[in-house]
């Protein structure tokens, strides 16, 4: 059974930053894509960034045009987990950030390519 358990939300000052993290269990997750998503109140879950392992230190990664060099997505396979360093946060970025697996060996950002997500962890940005 695939499992992922975020953790590192809570709150934060415009401006500031934090990281996330997904640990990840119940497969070997290497080939696969993983991707951070976030939904905010009265609106469908969002693509944030998303992270494949291409082979050796290779990664190919794809980001959300709203989080463009605010944000980075990485992925530690030996520990099987991903992160999500936030930096320059903003009152937007407040949501509630899930990440997400896909049995793709693609890189894919469509909610509907993901097979299982975790529980979610609130971000939130406010002074």
């Amino acid at each position: 059974q695939v499992q992922l358990v975020e953790s590192g939300g809570g709150l934060v000052q415009p401006g500031g930053s934090v990281r996330l993290s997904c640990a990840a269990s119940g497969r070997t997750f290497n080939r696969y894509a993983l991707a951070w998503f976030r939904r905010t109140p009265g609106k469908e879950r969002e693509f944030v960034a998303a992270t494949r392992w291409t082979g050796g230190t290779m990664y190919e990664v794809d980001y959300a045009d709203s989080v463009k060099g605010r944000f980075i997505i990485s992925r530690d396979n030996a520990k099987n987990t991903i992160y999500l360093q936030m930096t320059g946060l903003q009152s937007a970025d407040t949501a509630i950030y899930y990440c997400a697996f896909t049995n793709s060996i693609r890189l894919v950002t469509d909610v509907s390519d993901f097979d299982y997500w975790g529980q979610g962890t609130q971000v939130t940005v406010s002074p």
